[in-house]
Order: structure tokens, then C-alpha cells, then sequence
């Protein structure tokens, strides 16, 4: 029996080429900064036991405060994508309705597919910008409509849905489906271009009891490598099968990741500061890159994160030049995400800008600049 399907996305986690353009985060946080005097006697007086199913109190207190909810909303998880999996599991049956905004991250699609739900996708294309459009969600919404699974920024596009629209998703979905809940994966929502305004949250919405966000500190706060994600939910029943769903899949998060993960958040205007401004300077290269290799590609700018969409133009790339490109990126020690990954074509690639260091990033551009050159003169 196979409940997952492949996909070769886990290439990013399996693979370590010389240049990494497929990280979906900005730079990685350094344990190193986290462990003054303070940590370390925390540390050093942790009990290795079993901790809450819910989490650790203090820091859901501490994810809690700035969106405005209570602490008793939180449910800790091992990365966003633990809660999505056993959101997932608690709110679909079989051939239940889930409407899935796509392209979409691989493992959200799984999450669905490995419970039998029935997914309806709103496609989101790159040549409207993946821009949301209420008027095509709507048809897709009925009676039988469990749940809407949306991502802002989207990934693999870091484009936003802009709160104007999560409010007329929200009212349509109160005359559509009044008891189906909106989950927004919002993991990008604070990793803003330099002074770039911060999205509010989705939890704003009137809609208050029936909307859940997913997030974690893998990717604005750039620690992957500390599990820990996180699920706001106000509907009691729903938060009460998140945490049994949790308990009876793994207990509870380690003791030592959520002390680290509280003081990732006690130092979260720093944090958040300095990868605001790498991100910009690496979103304003990659825009440079793009302008530099115009003829051969086109992009759509991302509104917040670390990744956006690159499009091979199809003047330059037939299919036969589309696979010759992903089959020479390995000889130049590339990583890119190929597009089918994520439900969109082949001649489109998520492009992740914000993990190498801007020098080996402009180092990078270089390379693929010149891969690009190679191959398009084949075709042109």
C-alpha cells in the first residue's frame, strides 16, 4: 500500500550542490546566537521528560500575544507541516470536499490525498500574476465543501492573497459553506522585504471560529532544523483532535526544541530585522538577474519570502530544450525546484533566493545565466 506518492522535491533535503537555489528559507540562524548565559541554565536544568501534548505553555503564550489570541489556542507541532497532516486527518473523511489552491507545496497535497479527500484545485496561473480570483473559487464551493486550504505567501510563488480578498473568501464561504473552515498556511506571512508593511494575519477575519493558521519558525525565522510549527485554532472540538491527533502520533515536541524555539521568539525583532534586510537585497539581485536574462526568462515578483516563480520563455525553450535544462543542472551544481513538483508545468521552477549568501548568489545567477545561454541558443 502506498499512502505518498513520490515527488522530487525531497531532492532539497537529500541533495548538496555548490549552488543551492532551491531552499525555500532565507539564511540559516546560528545556535551559536541563541546561547548566552540564560539559555544555557535553562538548558542545563531541562528535565529530558515528557512534555504538554499542547506544548510547552510559555511558548504558545509567547506565538499567542503578538497575533492577539489566547495561549489556549496554540497547539505546538513539529513543523507546519505535522499540524497540516493531522488537520488533515481530523477534519476529512473519506471524499470529503477540500478545495486546494495550486500550485501548492507537495506534502499539503499529500496530507489530503493520504486521508481521501476529494480535492477540487483553484488553479492559480503564472500569467495572472497567481493571483487569487474570488469569481473562480466560488463555483468550486458547495454544500458538501469540508474545508479551503490556502497558503499567503504562496508557495512556490511568494505571492500574497491580500486581506481584501481572504475577507471575501471568508463571506463566500458563509453563503457557500458555513461550516467548512479555512486553513491559511501563513509560514511566509512576516518575512517581509526590508521595511516592507508585515500582512496581517488571517485570524482577523469575522470568520474567527472557523479559520486556522499554520506556521513554524522554519522560514522567517531561518530555523528549519528546530521542529517546531505551530496550529491557531478556536474551535474547541477541532483544537481538542489536533492535540489527541498529535498524542497519538508522537506525544510531544522535544524539550530541547522548544526552549530554543522560545528563545528564537524572545529575540524575534532581531531575527526577523536581519533576514527582512538580506531578503531584500536578495530579492532586488534576483530582480536583477531576471532583467539581465529578460529575453530568455521572466519571473513574477514574490510579495514576501524567500522563493518566487521563473518561467522559461517558450520562444527561447521548446519542450525537448525544458528537459535539456533540467538535465544539465546538475553538471553546473545547481538545485532548482522543477515546477511539476508543485502541480505547475515543467517550464516553470521555483527559484529559492534567499539561502546562499548574496555573493555565492550572484555566483549562482552567473552559472545559471550561462546555463541558460547555452541551451537557448539550441533552440533560438
Amino acid at each position: 500500500m502506498s499512502r505518498f506518492a513520490p515527488n522530487g522535491i525531497i531532492a532539497l533535503v537529500d541533495e548538496h550542490p555548490r549552488f543551492n537555489l532551491g531552499g525555500s528559507y532565507g539564511p540559516n540562524l546560528l545556535l551559536g546566537e541563541l546561547l548566552d548565559a540564560t539559555t544555557l541554565a535553562r538548558l542545563e536544568k531541562t528535565a529530558l521528560g515528557y512534555g504538554s501534548a499542547a506544548g510547552d505553555v510559555h511558548l504558545r503564550a509567547a506565538i499567542a500575544e503578538p497575533l492577539g489570541v489566547a495561549a489556549s489556542d496554540v497547539v505546538i507541532t513539529a513543523g507546519s507541516l505535522q499540524a497540516l497532516f493531522l488537520l488533515a486527518f481530523a477534519l476529512c473523511d473519506r471524499g470529503d470536499e477540500v478545495v486546494l489552491a495550486t500550485p501548492a507545496f507537495p506534502p499539503t497535497r499529500a496530507a489530503f490525498e493520504a486521508v481521501g479527500a476529494s480535492i477540487r484545485p483553484l488553479h492559480l496561473s503564472f500569467d495572472r500574476g497567481y493571483r487569487l480570483d474570488v469569481h473562480e473559487l466560488a463555483p468550486l464551493l458547495s454544500a458538501k465543501t469540508k474545508l479551503v486550504s490556502l497558503a499567503s505567501p504562496q508557495n512556490p510563488s511568494g505571492v500574497a492573497v491580500p486581506y481584501n480578498t481572504l475577507r471575501e473568501i471568508a463571506a463566500l464561504m458563509q453563503q457557500r459553506c458555513p461550516r467548512a473552515f479555512l486553513i491559511v498556511d501563513d509560514v511566509y506571512r512576516e518575512a517581509a522585504f526590508g521595511d516592507d508593511p508585515v500582512a496581517p494575519s488571517a485570524l482577523a477575519l469575522a470568520l474567527a471560529s472557523q479559520v486556522i493558521t499554520v506556521a513554524s519558525l522554519s522560514k522567517c525565522h531561518g530555523a528549519p532544523g528546530v521542529r517546531i510549527g505551530w496550529a491557531i485554532v478556536r474551535d474547541t472540538h477541532v483544537r481538542e483532535q489536533l492535540v489527541l491527533g498529535k498524542f497519538n502520533t508522537a506525544i510531544c515536541n522535544s524539550a530541547l526544541d522548544e526552549i530554543l524555539a522560545l528563545r528564537i521568539l524572545e529575540q524575534r525583532e532581531r531575527v526577523l530585522r536581519e533576514r527582512r534586510i538580506i531578503l531584500a537585497q536578495c530579492v532586488a539581485a534576483t530582480q536583477a538577474f531576471v532583467h539581465k536574462n529578460g529575453e530568455l526568462i521572466e519571473w513574477i515578483r514574490p510579495d514576501a519570502g524567500a522563493i518566487c516563480c521563473v518561467r522559461l520563455r517558450p520562444d527561447r525553450f521548446d519542450d525537448t530544450a525544458v528537459e535539456q535544462f533540467y538535465q544539465r543542472l546538475r553538471d553546473a551544481d545547481i538545485l532548482l525546484s522543477n515546477g511539476t513538483w508543485f502541480g505547475e508545468e515543467a517550464r516553470v521552477f521555483r527559484l529559492g533566493f534567499a539561502h546562499l549568501p548574496l555573493p555565492e548568489l550572484e555566483q549562482a545567477y552567473d552559472a545559471l545565466g550561462t546555463l541558460l545561454t547555452q541551451i537557448a541558443h539550441v533552440t533560438a
